[in-house]
């Protein structure tokens, strides 16, 4: 990985990079879309990019380009590099033979969220049918032991070698995922948001592991956000919609007060900057205690075999309060939400109350769910089905991941939505074309179409852009009904929506501050 040499591995020279639209819900192809535009750039031995930009200004599909996904309309994509390798072997080295990229969505020969549903991630029993960590991170190369043993101890995953890779956390399932792409020696490593999802520890670890590959020969390109850019990075390609791509030292683009002003999103492991309810906020907690019950856990204990996933978790929320649930990757905060949402089958061996009535008493999944929206980084993986953005919100009235028809008066709740997150310009292009920011937005939109009673946000603001964070943070804090109770998971301070004025955090499954 990383040889040495005097040419650049890619060049393009006046490039416009285009994709395939679909324009209409029947996804009728109506030709293609520049874009980047006069892209003249090349990576050359020893350096480290990041590539950043906004939601849809075309960062993934110009990682995708070098893979050969996506077409150039105009200019000239070169790899003098892999020419002069080929031309000394004797026969063709091909891109692909030298690249990996770890995006968010696992889907190889090996695991595909497409053959599985999203409840089966707590359904232990169907372990079987996913790969252990060990069989995942050994597929596809030809690295020996002893290196996915260090890999393994490298990203701090070995203890997990022997667990189902379904069942990982975001955070882990991260970082399995590029130690398998490590194993592989590419050449380039390609890695969209990497830090996304991430504890604070974890992102400085992250960040610390992948600077040491760096000084072993790794070449890496990232495309993330402006405040994600670590100190290993040598220069930056800016890319902004309908403007020529800037590059520049990542020295120089660190000094620019105008780009570091945008940043924003402090991150921090135990939300330090969270402020306990006083004053006014203080005053609705109080008138808030007499609510009717809309969470009651008393001492959940939740396992996975042997290992304590939950460990005798209380806490009660009443209907208008809205809590910060915060802890460390893997610290049983989605096992927590699953409990609520009516996912996980251990709920009916606990005491779980959703609405004032205990699990297991009558109700179905369906009725819960039809009282809970839900926003989780997993949840969007298991979406498989070509679905235009309107038809994927549109799943949300039923809670279910596949197309259904919607009456006219949901229909204007969904045309609402698009509107005020500036969306209407897509709802009919197919998911899979927009940019990761945006399909998070679309998501986003789904668990808010029923105006559920209960709204459970697991780091709704993932790849989001900053001006739709703020977008996005503005409505909970503006248009959520008074009655409407929100549980918001966060790794980031200044994610969380001003209306949150409770907190509880967990760490290996025990609940360790509640306020």
């Amino acid at each position: 990985m990383g040889r040495d040499s005097a040419e650049p591995l890619f060049r393009f020279d006046k490039a416009t990079i285009a994709r395939y639209v679909s324009g209409d819900a029947g996804f009728a192809l109506q030709g293609t879309e520049p874009i980047v535009t006069d892209l003249n750039w090349s990576l050359a031995s020893g350096q480290n990019w990041a590539i950043v930009g906004p939601s849809g200004s075309g960062k993934t599909t110009l990682a995708e380009t070098l893979l050969g996904r996506h077409r150039l309309r105009a200019g000239e994509l070169t790899w003098p590099r892999l020419e002069r390798q080929s031309q000394e072997l004797g026969k063709p080295i091909w891109p692909s033979e030298v690249l990996a990229m770890v995006g968010f969505r696992e889907d190889s020969r090996l695991f595909s969220y497409r053959e599985l549903y999203y409840q089966q991630r707590f359904e232990f029993a169907e372990e079987a049918k996913a790969p252990t960590v060990a069989a995942f991170l050994t597929f596809g190369h030809q690295a020996g032991e002893k290196a996915i043993a260090a890999i393994a101890e490298k990203l701090h995953i070995a203890h997990l070698l022997e667990q189902t890779f379904l069942t990982l956390s975001n955070g882990e399932t991260r970082r399995a995922r590029i130690g398998r792409a490590l194993l592989q020696k590419p050449e380039l490593l390609m890695l969209d948001d990497p830090l996304v999802g991430l504890d604070v520890a974890s992102r400085a670890d992250l960040e610390r592991i992948l600077g040491q590959l760096i000084e072993d020969g790794a070449a890496i390109l990232l495309l993330t956000g402006p405040k994600s850019v670590p100190s290993w990075i040598t220069h930056v390609l800016e890319l902004q919609p309908g403007a020529t791509p800037v590059q520049q030292p990542a020295a120089s683009w660190r000094k620019a007060a105008t780009v570091l002003s945008t940043n924003g999103g402090s991150e921090d492991t135990d939300l330090g900057g969270f402020q306990a309810a006083s004053g006014k906020a203080s005053q609705a907690q109080q008138a808030l205690s007499s609510a009717p019950e809309v969470i009651g856990l008393e001492k959940v204990t939740v396992k996975m075999g042997s290992r304590l996933i939950l460990d005798d978790v209380s806490w009660t929320v009443k209907q208008g309060e809205r809590w910060a649930l915060s802890g460390p990757n893997g610290s049983g905060k989605t096992t927590l939400l699953s409990l609520l949402c009516g996912d996980h089958p251990q709920a009916y061996c606990n005491t779980v109350r959703l609405f004032g009535k205990q699990r297991g008493t009558g109700e179905t999944i369906w009725e819960i769910k039809q009282r809970v929206g839900l926003v989780s980084p997993e949840l969007h993986l298991y979406f498989s089905e070509p679905l235009s953005a309107w038809d994927t919100a549109a799943t949300g009235f039923f809670d279910v991941l596949t197309r259904r028809a919607v009456s006219a008066e949901q229909a204007a709740i969904i045309v609402e939505l698009f509107e005020d997150f500036g969306l209407t310009a897509f709802k009919n292009r197919p998911l899979a074309q927009l940019s990761t920011g945006q399909q998070r937005l679309v998501f986003f939109i789904r668990a808010l179409v029923k105006r559920p009673p209960l709204l459970l946000l697991d780091e709704p603001f993932q790849a989001l852009d900053r001006a739709s964070l703020e977008q996005a943070r503005r409505y909970l804090d503006e248009k959520l009904k008074p009655e409407q109770t929100l549980v918001f998971v966060t790794h980031v301070s200044e994610d969380l929506p001003a209306c949150v004025t409770r907190k509880i955090r967990l760490e290996v499954g025990k609940v360790v501050e509640m306020i």
